[in-house]
């Protein structure tokens, strides 16, 4: 009698299991007649749904949904860059379109650093597609600064060379496509 009571307990418990797994959703009958049947109607139904692999998604040249345009074709960004080369950086992010430098001094005036903030409004190479914030930290001591935001002529300076070489780079890259 207990030769027969394991085998059964093992079958009665296997089929339970399978009742469960398969009332729980992991076995989903489909309607073959929604199904197109010949691979050309399934890429062109993947297509249209926008699902499915292809050879961009895969070698990830997917563009995705938005209009984002890498950082490199951007002349705005590119020349940020170029134009604050000797600051350490200290947050960049493209897509944010931000570009924050760390406290910089140039070692004149040891108590007076600047950090510059540069927002990247649109792509367009005009003046009101950037803001440029420049931040003066005075320090009497170590635990004693004071920290205000200047609208000198360290911001309208790099405002104009950053709209200058920008808009050569800008001139650059037509001339490639040309």
């Amino acid at each position: 009698m207990m030769n027969i009571m394991k085998p059964l307990k093992i079958f009665l418990s296997s089929i339970l299991i399978t009742l469960i797994l398969s009332s729980c959703g992991i076995y989903k009958k489909t309607d073959q007649r929604g199904v197109p049947s010949a691979a050309k109607n399934k890429a062109r139904e993947n297509l249209k749904t926008g699902s499915g692999n292809s050879i961009n998604k895969i070698l990830g040249r997917n563009k995705g949904s938005g209009n984002f345009e890498f950082s490199s074709s951007n002349p705005l960004w590119r020349a940020s860059l170029e134009i604050l080369d000797f600051l350490p950086l200290a947050t960049v992010d493209y897509s944010g379109g931000v570009l924050i430098t760390d406290w910089y001094n140039d070692s004149q005036d040891t108590n007076e650093s600047l950090k510059i903030t540069i927002r990247f409004l649109s792509n367009e190479v005009r003046s009101d597609s950037i803001k440029i914030i420049v931040h003066r930290k005075n320090c009497i001591n170590v635990n004693s600064c004071k920290i205000s935001v200047l609208n000198s002529k360290i911001k309208t300076e790099l405002t104009s060379s950053i709209l200058s070489t920008a808009s050569l780079l800008k001139k650059e890259s037509d001339n490639k496509k040309k």
